[in-house]
């Protein structure tokens, strides 16, 4: 498997490629092997620049209500209103260039893209839809979501803020929209629906041990998403930005090497949005909330047998970070070998977090990445020994490598 983000993101179906609009080639990743809360292996991703600038309006946190059916005269509508804040975003390099996509959140010339877009780049190019370009400056990123902020001199006219909607609203068979820069085609609009909610992928941010921490709460779409795309909004039918384009799974390619899209693609959530840019913008980073346990999230009838849980259900932890918020909270990891390497019996399966049911680990980093931050306290009710516990736990920060 591999992830590419469009950068597209390397996926946990075997022999699937997930791409992203702009980086290196992706490695193989499955969901089967044992998932780590915050880490995952490390996954790489496909290039994906190209061409032309895109558009926008300005930026509002009124929640998003789901649309009706997609008409011709609402998607035309839709474009015409938006598709002036949707930028395309050139890395200009000694060997040539490459192109992603952004848009404008607000009048003062702040621009949001993928991170992977504008990774270890310096210098950038702006284009607008009307044709103007300016220089752009990275003043921000966050390697956990794959966000960054671009600030961009440019006249107030040319800044056509765009809407932010609300993620927690949509419904998986919403009628969504993305527009980008898709191969280099400038302003590039496809439609489609949410496909699923709450996915979870491996982030760019390295764990000390080589793995990769998780992004939580991604969007994943059928919208035609391509190299080129990384960076530009996922919308509703009402123009509000709903997620920020990153990557697909896929396992098809042009002649040239660069993935296309094959259905699946991932957007991250724009509530993720709301609680990183800010941070980004004033501080130029964005500390995220830390567990510090490895959890295996493939649970199976035939796991839970072996290490004689009372459900197939939950967040199973097999190992706990030495010092780490878990290992301070009294979370107890599997220490009892089974027949099957690297599976542990005894630990912990953690069923909720502050009250909310957790059935997948998607659940868990996804509660804990929307709603908290480090220092805050949550919740855990765990099994363990066929007994229900609760542990209160004090969240840390995510360690850098």
């Amino acid at each position: 498997m591999i992830k590419t983000y469009l950068r597209l993101i390397g996926v946990m179906v075997v022999g699937a490629v997930f791409l992203s609009c702009r980086t290196p080639p992706p490695q193989a990743v499955e969901t089967s092997s044992p998932v780590r809360f915050e880490e995952v292996q490390a996954v790489t991703a496909l290039p994906t620049f190209t061409a032309a600038p895109a558009r926008t309006e300005q930026p509002d946190f009124r929640p998003s209500i789901p649309a009706p059916q997609a008409s011709e005269e609402a998607l035309v509508a839709l474009y015409e209103k938006v598709h002036q804040g949707v930028v395309s975003i050139r890395v200009l390099t000694e060997t040539g260039s490459g192109l992603g996509s952004g848009f404008v959140i607000d009048k003062d010339g702040h621009v949001v893209t993928n991170y992977h877009v504008v990774e270890n780049h310096s210098q950038l190019e702006v284009a607008f839809a009307s044709g103007y370009k300016a220089r752009g400056e990275v003043i921000g990123i966050d390697l956990d979501s794959d966000l960054a902020v671009v600030r961009v001199e440019a006249p107030e006219e040319q800044l056509h803020p765009l809407v932010l909607g609300d993620s927690d609203r949509l419904k998986v068979g919403q009628t969504v929209v993305a527009i980008g820069n898709a191969f280099g085609l400038e302003g590039t609009m496809t439609v489609g629906i949410v496909s699923g909610l709450g996915r979870t992928l491996q982030s760019m941010h390295l764990t000390r041990d080589g793995g990769s921490f998780t992004t939580g709460d991604i969007i994943q779409t059928d919208a035609a998403i391509n190299p080129g795309n990384s960076g530009g909004p996922l919308l509703n039918l009402n123009g509000e930005v709903v997620g920020v384009n990153q990557a697909i799974r896929t396992n098809s390619f042009t002649s040239e090497g660069e993935p296309t899209n094959s259905g699946v693609g991932f957007a991250i959530s724009v509530n993720i949005v709301r609680r990183v840019v800010p941070s980004l913008i004033v501080n130029g980073r964005y500390e995220y909330p830390y567990l510090g346990i490895i959890s295996d999230d493939g649970l199976t009838l035939q796991k839970q047998e072996i290490l004689g849980l009372p459900q197939a259900t939950g967040v199973y932890v097999l190992e706990v970070t030495p010092g780490g918020p878990a290992e301070k909270a009294g979370l107890q990891a599997g220490s009892l070998a089974t027949h099957l390497p690297g599976l542990l019996a005894g630990g912990d399966l953690i069923t909720a977090v502050d009250d909310h049911p957790v059935h997948t680990f998607n659940d868990l980093i996804s509660y804990v990445i929307k709603e908290k931050s480090p220092g805050d306290t949550v919740t855990l009710t765990v099994i363990r020994g066929g007994e229900q516990l609760q542990l209160s736990l004090t969240l840390g920060k995510r360690p850098e490598p």
